[in-house]
């Protein structure tokens, strides 16, 4: 049996006397969409960036395709980041540039693409989110914050990879529009056979797409199972999160 794609051991974070997290453990499996979720301060993002070798924990081992990012050398780094996705919060797309050219950003980064396969590559990935080749010329501000998060998506996407990392996917859209995302993630994890994690506040989002949710909580992963284990289980947070009345209406549309 292959081993998890990410796994999180005993880790340990803290700053100066600050402890964010003790003894947290986290796997991930192939195919699943993990969601993480916890109060503020619980340090969602600091997991991710964790992941992402963007931080690294005060001790404790992070493993990603097997790899400790804590020792891999900047080669192998490099060969870890095509491998993974990142649609950031906002979209980070660049100003300056086109919705086409933030797409083939990526890919122009290997440098030994001919032209011809990056415009071929950037305009196929922008079908996948449903953009068309107009949309493709447009600059970051002409576009609506739905489209942002298309283009930004189709970014995430352009060198396939095999894992993909949500930062809030759906904050700042309205809810058709979000419901539109929620689906599109969906039918492209299905058919491009993602792994992939997400940190969500949108009881919506994270109901509708979540195989299992990792519940951050007094400095660990307390739980992470499938939503009903989850919202089951005897935990303050737990049922504040999931059983006030916003996760109420939530789970009522679930069920729909």
């Amino acid at each position: 049996m292959a081993g998890p794609i990410i796994e999180l051991q005993n880790i340990c974070m803290r700053f100066e006397r600050n402890v964010i997290h003790q003894d947290l453990n986290l796997r991930v499996d192939q195919g699943e969409i993990v969601s993480l979720v916890g109060g503020s301060g619980s340090g969602k993002t600091t997991v991710l960036r964790q992941m992402l070798g963007l931080q690294r924990p005060t001790s404790g081992t992070v493993r990603v395709f097997g790899e400790d990012i804590a020792h891999a050398s900047a080669q192998q780094m490099q060969a870890l980041r095509q491998r993974w996705g990142v649609l950031f919060q906002q979209g980070a797309l660049f100003s300056a540039l086109t919705a086409f050219e933030n797409v083939a950003q990526p890919l122009r980064e290997l440098r030994y693409l001919p032209e011809d396969l990056i415009r071929d590559t950037v305009l196929l990935k922008l079908g996948m989110v449903e953009l068309s080749p107009q949309d493709a010329l447009k600059m970051p501000a002409d576009l609506s914050g739905g489209m942002v998060k298309r283009v930004a998506l189709a970014r995430a996407l352009a060198l396939e990879p095999e894992l993909l990392f949500l930062d809030e996917p759906t904050a700042g859209l309205d809810p058709d529009m979000s419901e539109t995302f929620v689906t599109l993630i969906r039918s492209l994890h299905q058919e491009l056979k993602l792994t992939v994690v997400m940190v969500t506040h949108d009881l919506d989002t994270l109901l509708a797409l979540s195989s299992t949710i990792a519940v951050l909580a007094d400095k660990r992963v307390i739980i992470n199972a499938a939503p009903a284990e989850v919202i089951a289980f005897d935990h303050p947070f737990i049922k504040d999160f999931f059983l006030g009345a916003r996760g109420r209406r939530a789970l009522e549309a679930l069920d729909q």
